[in-house]
C-alpha cells in the first residue's frame, strides 16, 4: 500500500478528486442534508400510504445513524462538536418550547446561501411550506448582490461556510459592512471551533450543523427570529426608559 501523502487536488483511483478530512466531512454532511430533505419531501407526497411508512422510518433511522458517525468525524477533524448554538446575547430570549410563534404581520423573508443547488432547492421548498418568503443565492457574490438591492428586506440569512471564491466568513463580514445588524445563521457541515467562536464574537446569530431534519431547520430559524425580535424589543424598551 502506498503510504505517501497525496495532493488533495489530485484525482483518486476512482477518478474523483481526493479531499482533506475536513472537506470530506463537510461533503458527507451536505449529502446527508440532501438525503434527509428529499426523504421528507417524498414522505409528504406519499402521506397516507401505510405500506411506505416502514421504509421511511428505516431511511430516517439510517440518516440519524450516519449523522452520528459524521459528528464523530467532525470532532476528530477538529470541528465544533455543537449541533446547535445561539449567540449568548440571544440565547436568553430563546423559546423553551418548540411551538410555532403567532403569525407575524407579514411573511418573514429569508435569504439562503449555499453552493449546492440541491440544498437550495430543498431549503426553498421546506421553508416556503413553513410560511417563509425565501430567496436563494448560490455564491457569496450573488448573496451580496441580492442583499445590496434590498438590505432591510431580509429578516435572516442562512449561510453556508464552504463556498468557492468567497467563503461564508468573508460573505458574513461583507454583509455586516452593508447592514451591521444583519441576522445570520451559519448552517454548514464543518467549522473549526476557533473559527465559529470568532464569527459569533463578530455578531453571528447562531450555528446549525448539517445535516438537520427539515423540522429542525424550521424550528431553529423560528427560534432565532423570535429571539432577535424579543432582544430588539427589550433594547427599545430600555432606550425609552432611559429617556425619562
Amino acid at each position: 500500500m502506498n503510504t505517501d501523502s497525496s495532493n488533495p487536488s489530485e484525482p483518486s483511483e476512482s477518478g474523483a478528486p481526493a479531499q482533506s478530512p475536513t472537506a470530506a466531512t463537510s461533503e458527507l454532511n451536505n449529502l446527508l442534508e440532501i438525503i434527509s430533505g428529499t426523504s421528507a419531501a417524498i414522505e409528504n407526497i406519499w402521506d397516507g400510504n401505510d405500506g411506505s411508512q416502514k421504509y421511511f422510518e428505516m431511511l430516517r433511522t439510517s440518516v440519524d445513524r450516519a449523522a452520528q458517525v459524521t459528528a464523530q468525524l467532525v470532532e476528530h477533524a477538529g470541528g465544533s462538536d455543537k449541533k446547535v448554538l445561539i449567540h449568548p446575547e440571544l440565547a436568553a430570549f430563546a423559546r423553551q418550547k418548540n411551538t410555532a410563534p403567532p403569525p407575524a404581520a407579514r411573511k418573514r423573508s429569508l435569504l439562503v446561501v449555499d453552493d449546492e443547488p440541491m440544498v437550495l432547492l430543498l431549503a426553498k421548498q421546506i421553508l416556503g411550506d413553513a410560511g417563509f418568503e425565501v430567496a436563494t443565492a448560490q455564491s457569496g457574490f450573488e448573496c451580496l448582490d441580492l442583499f445590496r438591492k434590498r438590505p432591510h428586506h431580509f429578516d435572516l440569512v442562512v449561510l453556508d461556510l464552504s463556498m468557492p471564491f468567497m467563503d461564508g466568513e468573508e460573505t458574513f463580514d461583507r454583509l455586516r459592512g452593508i447592514r451591521p445588524d444583519v441576522v445570520v445563521l451559519l448552517s454548514t457541515g464543518f467549522v473549526a471551533q476557533e473559527r465559529l467562536d470568532r464569527m459569533l464574537s463578530a455578531g453571528m446569530a447562531g450555528f446549525l450543523r448539517k445535516p438537520h431534519r427539515p423540522d429542525e431547520l424550521v424550528a431553529n430559524i423560528r427560534a432565532i427570529l423570535e429571539s432577535v425580535k424579543m432582544s430588539r424589543a427589550g433594547c427599545a424598551a430600555d432606550a425609552i426608559a432611559s429617556s425619562f
